[in-house]
């Protein structure tokens, strides 16, 4: 007999640190980190992550573990393997750019938080699959929030048209924007108190918040 298939996921290991922005930032968590390309990876099946989790939260204290990296739910079948089954002892938080919103139904109801993070890079098609995945979570009675990574060249409009569907999509969503320091030294622009000002007229619960950089933060 075949014995049973163990999902495995490439990993670029799992660190403890501090998440740098959303909800969370500044809590101390374990980060299980989906390998991009160009990173180094380690390949895990459920079993061994769990391990690895259990030997972490008995050397140290964490606030909760982030599910993040390059297209967490991507690897859908692991991360159910992994965490459907006993239930951790601290809050899972998942972090993804919103783009398998189809793939949240399953793993959304033992998630403490689901993160939709936009760093407006790509089409305007991306920002959909975010709010679609914002409402997945609604849907599943998971705690949401949406991050805003403006660029440079990300318009007032854009973030503003992003809050109000979100607002529209659930009146629960949490509203994080980061907005981007500018000048010698960095300095924050008046332009984001306006922003604000504009943004919690359409959605009460947003919030300004700077980024912790690296290498103290990370996700």
């Amino acid at each position: 007999m075949t014995p049973p298939r163990m999902p495995a996921a490439a990993l670029a290991g799992v660190p403890s640190g501090v998440q740098a922005q959303g909800v969370w930032a500044g809590r101390r968590q374990l980060f299980v980190r989906f390998a991009g390309e160009a990173e180094t990876a380690t390949m895990y099946t459920a079993a061994v992550l769990l391990k690895e989790i259990d030997r972490q939260l008995g050397r140290t204290r964490i606030h909760s573990i982030a599910i993040g990296g390059r297209d967490p739910l991507g690897n859908l079948e692991f991360l159910t393997a992994a965490f459907t089954g006993t239930p951790v002892p601290v809050p899972l938080m998942l972090d993804s750019d919103g783009q398998r919103p189809e793939a949240l139904a399953l793993l959304a109801p033992y998630m403490a938080l689901t993160q939709v993070t936009v760093e407006f890079v790509g089409p305007e098609a991306t920002r959909a699959s975010a709010i679609e995945t914002l409402a997945a979570a609604s849907g599943a009675g998971c705690a949401h929030a949406l991050v805003l990574c403006p660029r440079e060249d990300t318009s007032d409009p854009q973030l503003l048209r992003l809050i109000e569907q979100a607002h529209a999509t659930s009146a629960e969503t949490q509203v994080v924007i980061h907005p981007l320091l500018t000048g010698e030294p960095p300095v924050l622009d008046r332009r984001w108190a306006t922003l604000l000002e504009q943004a919690v007229a359409l959605h009460a619960d947003t919030r300004l918040a700077l980024r912790l950089p690296a290498p103290a933060g990370l996700r």
